[in-house]
């Protein structure tokens, strides 16, 4: 599936999820309920998927974890926060950097209407 079609897919997907269950929930419920419905819809998804990184002579097994990986292509790093901030940004770029990934999805569920809460990023 073509990158920018299944990017709207997924938001789609998350839009489905924060309709069932609004905001103020955990970050780790939104995560497991946008996992069931990638699933459902026969799309490849990794949960938590760890990278190593390295850095001079050491190399950490677990550097980093990638929230979803959705079809080996877009990173999806979810949020429950006020308002995203730098670091969030910085957060998602990095590992779409480290990642070789040209796509990502910052996705805030603390938010009333979802579509104010999603951040899409290109490299």
């Amino acid at each position: 599936m073509e990158t920018d079609l299944l990017t709207e897919k997924i938001i789609g997907l998350a839009i489905e999820v924060h309709r069932h269950l609004g905001p103020g929930l955990l970050e780790s419920a939104y995560k497991e309920c946008l996992l069931y419905e990638i699933k459902k819809h026969d799309l490849d998804v990794e949960c938590e998927k760890t990278f190593p990184l390295v850095y001079k002579e050491i190399k950490l097994d677990q550097g980093y974890r990638i929230d979803l990986l959705v079809e080996n292509k877009i990173v999806v790093e979810l949020k429950t926060v006020e308002a995203f901030t730098d670091v969030h940004f910085a957060q998602i770029l990095t590992y779409m950097k480290l990642g070789n990934y040209s796509t990502g999805l910052l996705i805030n569920f603390n938010t009333k209407m979802l579509k104010q809460g999603i951040k899409r990023f290109k490299l």
